[in-house]
């Protein structure tokens, strides 16, 4: 073969590592994505629509098979081979050779090669190589003096086209596996507990507050108990089956589970794998509104865990929350309402003050006076109370000042429903008030740190119109400084989510923080919107496409003693190219 034959022969090879590497690039962004949807076809193909432009129909595959039949029909007859084939080269290399946009670079949350992703993805190489592996050997096929280009590029950028349908032909394929995978792990979660007759398990569930309430918990009652509860925000099926497979030990004595839910049926899936016998619901608002529907139907769900509770049982409920006040509807299980309202619960709070330090209150605890609601006597030990064969009651009332290191007025009302479960255990106040003052606040939910002489408000996990204002009020506690926000707004709030975030911003003008960052400008229209009705000057507003870009910006403004809030931080599938 003569260097003629040979130098179209290696832009062959050249074209097909730079569609090969693209491919690859782009693959490993939609397995991304893929997973921050939660492995769910639904979310996933919304993604897709609301890419469909940039994703389904990518103007550099489309472009560069367009110019294949050009080529092919009118070039052909005018061009040598080789001066077409370095023009197809040129303008592959210039269309595919970078994968700046794929590229893991500032990237909030990575891809994690879980086994369910690798098994995905070796379904998913097996389903998309076989277009591109059949266009190379026929672009190849020594019956012709030179590779075929023409068909070499069709069916690599077609390959790469049909990539998005490939994953969710693969995932397809791979559910019913993942399917029984998922069966047997909670079959072996559900031996587990059955095996652990004396385990108390409590529950934990509401639109928002959960991981929260969940800590304070744990906080209050390892300070008796040997205590087992999920990380984090694992609060689903296969996240509470994993800490119950490998992390409860034979010695624990209490678990605590946070249940979450963005469909109907989810509480139910989960208390169907470990049946609490404390239930402790936070509140109904209009987180997840996009896939329930409505607060009726969130409420419904979140019901759920007091439905399941074992007969003989606690309840734990925000009594300031009407929809939750509400779910008390159980003759055979014992209920507490806590909240901040002295009128409407057991247990409730006064003389309250908020600063950047933290807050303070003081809790009060109603005896018993027959009928009130409550039943039973805390004794303590959790062989009493497990199975409903003595269920907990407050026999006596009392007060206790409480001080903890958190911010915002919901953490007071967290700490409530930790004081109830305290006392139901058979804790005293005066040991829930020492445990409650080592109390720390949960990453990324109101957590103040300090880098640099800046005061940082980090309440970057999924926001809420309630918690979204709440940290705006903290935000303007602060005495000294200059202060500002970063926020994408608020999503997954269904046909509300326009106005709440209008109001959102109307919350924040209120305020007058000194500038504020709007990450998105599509995202965060509602909220531009509600900070100009509500009279802050534009010229303070910035509105910027990545929350990196956001923090360039800042650090060219920010001095010691300068406050920042991050307020809700989207997921990289909501980030706007």
């Amino acid at each position: 073969m003569s260097w003629y034959y040979a130098f179209i022969e290696a832009l062959s090879w050249v074209v097909i590592f730079i569609m090969l590497r693209h491919m690859l690039y782009r693959g490993r962004h939609l397995l991304h994505i893929f997973q921050q949807s939660g492995y769910k076809f639904n979310e996933f193909s919304a993604w897709l629509i609301r890419h469909w432009n940039t994703v389904l129909l990518p103007v550099p595959n489309l472009a560069l098979i367009l110019l294949v039949l050009v080529a092919l029909h009118y070039l052909d007859p005018l061009l040598t081979t080789t001066s077409l084939a370095v023009v197809l080269f040129i303008f592959t290399a210039f269309w595919f050779g970078s994968v700046a946009e794929f590229e893991m670079k500032q990237i909030k949350k990575p891809l994690v090669f879980t086994p369910r992703v690798i098994r995905l993805t070796v379904v998913m190489v097996l389903l998309a190589i076989w277009v591109p592996m059949l266009g190379t050997a026929l672009s190849f096929y020594r019956g012709t003096l030179f590779p075929d280009m023409y068909t070499l590029l069709v069916a690599w950028a077609f390959a790469d086209l049909l990539l998005p349908f490939v994953l969710i032909l693969a995932a397809a394929v791979v559910h019913p596996v993942e399917k029984l995978i998922q069966y047997r792990f909670k079959q072996k979660a559900r031996k587990k507990i059955a095996s652990m007759p004396e385990l108390q398990i409590i529950a934990v569930t509401g639109s928002y507050g959960k991981t929260s309430t969940k800590f304070l918990l744990y906080t209050v009652l390892k300070e008796r108990f040997r205590v087992c509860t999920t990380p984090g925000s694992y609060n689903t099926p296969m996240g509470i089956c994993k800490v119950i497979n490998n992390d409860l030990q034979a010695d624990d004595q209490v678990l605590i589970l946070e249940m979450g839910a963005r469909y109907a049926g989810n509480i139910d899936e989960l208390c169907r794998i470990a049946r609490p016998d404390i239930a402790v619901v936070t509140n109904v608002g209009v987180a997840h509104l996009e896939s329930f529907g409505s607060v009726d139907a969130i409420a419904h769900t979140k019901g759920a865990l007091v439905r399941h509770l074992r007969p003989g049982g606690t309840a734990l409920l925000n009594g300031d929350d009407d929809r939750v006040r509400a779910m008390a509807d159980r003759d055979d299980i014992s209920v507490i309402r806590a909240g901040i309202m002295q009128s409407s619960n057991h247990i409730h709070a006064e003389e309250i003050t908020y600063d950047e330090n933290g807050c303070s209150f003081v809790v009060h605890v109603t005896p018993e006076s027959g009928g009130g609601g409550m039943r039973g006597a805390g004794s303590g030990t959790v062989s009493q109370i497990r199975g409903g064969q003595r269920p907990a009651t407050l026999s006596e009332g009392g007060s206790e000042r409480i001080t903890m290191a958190l911010l915002g007025e919901h953490s007071v009302q967290n700490a409530l429903l930790a004081v109830a479960a305290g006392l139901v255990m058979g804790l005293r106040l005066p040991t829930i008030r020492v445990a409650l003052q080592k109390a720390r606040p949960v990453e990324h939910r109101l957590e103040l740190k300090k880098r640099n002489g800046v005061l940082v408000i980090d309440d970057a996990f999924n926001s809420n119109p309630v918690g979204a204002k709440n940290a705006v009020s903290v935000l303007a506690a602060f005495k000294t400084g200059r202060k500002y926000i970063v926020t994408p707004g608020m999503i997954e709030l269904g046909d509300r989510q326009e106005e709440e975030n209008r109001q959102f911003g109307r919350h924040v003008a209120k305020h007058a923080p000194d500038h504020v960052y709007l990450v998105g400008e599509n995202q965060t229209r509602p909220v531009y919107d509600g900070l100009v009705e509500g009279g802050y000057p534009e010229k303070e507003i910035s509105v910027v496409a990545s929350l990196f870009e956001a923090n360039d910006l800042l650090r060219e403004r920010l001095k010691d003693g300068d406050v920042v809030l991050y307020e809700n931080d989207l997921p990289d599938s909501y980030t706007e190219r």
